[in-house]
C-alpha cells in the first residue's frame, strides 16, 4: 500500500436543509484518506452518513465545509466542467443492479456508454475484454439485463465501473441486495480484480462481516461521524467503541450455533446497559 493517498477527506460537513428551513448534519467533520490498492470500508447502520460521504466524493452532494482531494487536487464544490477531468478516475458501484442497469440498453451498450462520454473507445473487443474480466461470456454483450441473474447483473455494473481503468472505485453496499453465496462470489471477484489492476475500493456497508473479508481498514460511522478507525481485524473483532460492539453482534454469521450466542449476547449486553441507564424520577 503505497504512502500518499490517492483519496483524502479532510473535515468535511454535508449540511441538508429541510422544507421548513431546519438543517442537519449528515457528515460531522469526517477525515479519512484511500490509499491506492487499499480497501477501506465505511460501515454504519442505515442514516449513519455512509451513502452521502460516498455521494459527496462522486460530486453528487454540495459540501458544506471541509474539502475532497484527489491525486492532490480538490475537487469538491468545484464546476463540472472541472469535474470531468476527475469523474474517469473514480467510479462507482451502486446497491440494487436491477434498477442500476437501463432496461432498454444491451450489455454491450451500457459497457460502451461511459466510454463514449469520456471521450473514448475501445470497441468490442474492450467489451469482450470487460465481460471476461468479471466472469460473463463474450456473447452477453448482445443481450439484456432482464436476461441475467442478481449476481450476474452486479458483474455487468462492475464490468462499467472498471471500463475507464478507474483509480477509485467507490463500492455502495454492492452485495446487500443478493444472497449469501453470490454475495461471497461477488466480494471474491472484486478482491481479484484488485489484485489485477490495483483500484483502490472505497466500500460502503451496514454489515462488519462482509467487509471484515475484503477490508483493509474499516471506519466506523455514527450520526454522521466517524468513532472508530483502524485495522480491519482489529475493528472486526476487538472493537474498542460501544457502538462497533453493536454493530459486531447484529452481524449474522453462518453457524447457526455461533448465531444464536452472538444473538444470546448481544441481548444481555442491552439488558445491561438498559439497566444502567439512568432511570426518571417516578412520583409516588
Amino acid at each position: 500500500m503505497a504512502n500518499t493517498p490517492i483519496l483524502e477527506v479532510e473535515n468535511l460537513v454535508v449540511t441538508y436543509t429541510g422544507r421548513h428551513g431546519m438543517s442537519k448534519k449528515v457528515i460531522d467533520n469526517v477525515s479519512l484518506e484511500l490509499h491506492p490498492g487499499e480497501t477501506l470500508s465505511l460501515v454504519g447502520e442505515s442514516g449513519s452518513g455512509k451513502t452521502t460521504l460516498g455521494r459527496a466524493i462522486l460530486g453528487l452532494a454540495p459540501v458544506t465545509e471541509g474539502q475532497i482531494k484527489f491525486r492532490g487536487e480538490t475537487i469538491s464544490n468545484v464546476e463540472r466542467n472541472q469535474r470531468r477531468k476527475f469523474a474517469r478516475g473514480i467510479q462507482v458501484i451502486f446497491q440494487d443492479p436491477y434498477s442500476s442497469l437501463n432496461p432498454s440498453m444491451s450489455v454491450e451498450d451500457i459497457l460502451v456508454e461511459p466510454m463514449a462520454a469520456a471521450g473514448t473507445t475501445g470497441g468490442r473487443a474492450r467489451v469482450r475484454e470487460l465481460l471476461d474480466s468479471v466472469g460473463l461470456p463474450s456473447d452477453a454483450g448482445s443481450r439484456y439485463p432482464k436476461e441475467f441473474s442478481g449476481g450476474q447483473r452486479q458483474r455487468i455494473a462492475i464490468a462499467r465501473a472498471l471500463a475507464l481503468d478507474p483509480s477509485v472505485i467507490i463500492c455502495d453496499e454492492p452485495t446487500s441486495a443478493l444472497d449469501v453465496t453470490t454475495q461471497a462470489r461477488v466480494l471474491k471477484l472484486l478482491k481479484e480484480l484488485q489484485e489485477q489492476t490495483g483500484v483502490a475500493y472505497l466500500f460502503i456497508s451496514h454489515d462488519l462481516g462482509v467487509v471484515n473479508s475484503i477490508s483493509d481498514r474499516i471506519a466506523v460511522l455514527y450520526q454522521g461521524a466517524v468513532v472508530e478507525l483502524g485495522e480491519a481485524r482489529q475493528v472486526a473483532t476487538a472493537p474498542n467503541h460501544d457502538y462497533t460492539r453493536r454493530l459486531q453482534m447484529a452481524a449474522p454469521v453462518a453457524d447457526p450455533e455461533r448465531q444464536r450466542a452472538r444473538r444470546a449476547a448481544r441481548l444481555a449486553y442491552l439488558a445491561a446497559e438498559n439497566s444502567a441507564a439512568p432511570q426518571p424520577d417516578v412520583p409516588a
